[in-house]
This record gives structure tokens, C-alpha cells and sequence, in this order.
């Protein structure tokens, strides 16, 4: 066996179906078109989702609600998980992004906020994005303080 005498199994390959070359060919006329309608034309495209004039599912679904573009997601750490670092020895008085990635209670691309769930009992120096109220009074009260980046 050689390049020069390879050939397809027997029955494997078909010749394709000659549509609108006359009558004799059985695909002739109508050209396998159907008689009349929408689709029979030429230049008929469908759109996409089109059910035939039935309303599309896109409209049918009933659509609510609002997204903000410009809203600010926050990783919330109350101030219990505070206090277990300081317990645990991995903090002493100041408390920052690194230090809450290297915990990992945040990730680097996240924003901030200490939540005040929670008891502090140490006195901390926390530097993050944002705090509640009531966080920032209870960092203050231990004798801390509550820098905003």
C-alpha cells in the first residue's frame, strides 16, 4: 500500500446534493424550498430568539430589580476575629491591610470595613477602609484608634 492507490472505504463518501439544477436532477423548481412562505424566499434571515410571531422567552420572563454600576462591595471582619489574632499572638497593637491578608481575612484587592460584632478588649491601632459606628467606638473605648485609609 502507497500514497498513490489510498482511497475511502467503500460507501464512506457521498456526492453532494445539487439543489436547483433542473427538473431531471429531482431537486429542481422549488429547490428542496418548500412552496411558499417566509423561509422559501431569498434573503430570508430568522432573528435571534424569533418563535414564529409567539412572543420570544426574553419578553415573556418578567424582568425587576436594579444593579448598581458604582456599588462598593466590603469584607466585613467584626471585632471578635480582632480580638483571636491579638489572642493567638498574631497581632499586638497595630492592625492593617497586610496584616489581615497574611491572616487571611481579606484579600489583597478587597476593601475593608470592621464590623462591631463582637468584644475588644486590647488596645489596637486599625487601619482599614471603613468602620461602623459602633466598631470605631468600641476600638476607641479599649484605648485604640480607628484610622480610615
Amino acid at each position: 500500500m502507497s500514497l498513490n492507490n489510498l482511497k475511502p472505504a467503500k460507501g464512506s463518501v457521498k456526492s453532494s446534493k445539487r439543489i436547483a439544477r433542473g427538473e431531471g436532477s429531482g431537486h429542481g423548481g422549488t429547490a428542496t424550498r418548500g412552496h411558499n412562505g417566509q423561509k422559501s424566499r431569498s434573503g430570508y434571515s430568522r432573528k435571534i430568539g424569533f418563535e414564529g410571531g409567539q412572543m420570544p422567552l426574553q419578553r415573556r420572563v418578567p424582568k425587576f430589580g436594579f444593579t448598581n454600576i458604582n456599588r462598593k462591595e466590603y469584607t466585613g471582619i467584626n471585632l471578635d476575629k480582632l480580638q483571636s489574632l491579638v489572642e493567638n499572638g498574631k497581632v499586638t497593637d497595630t492592625v492593617n491591610l497586610s496584616v489581615l491578608i497574611e491572616n487571611g481575612l481579606a484579600n489583597k484587592n478587597d476593601l475593608v470595613k470592621i464590623l462591631g460584632g463582637g468584644e475588644l478588649k486590647a488596645k489596637l491601632s486599625v487601619t482599614v477602609h471603613k468602620f461602623t459606628g459602633s466598631a470605631k467606638s468600641a476600638i476607641e473605648a479599649a484605648g485604640g484608634e480607628a484610622v480610615t485609609l
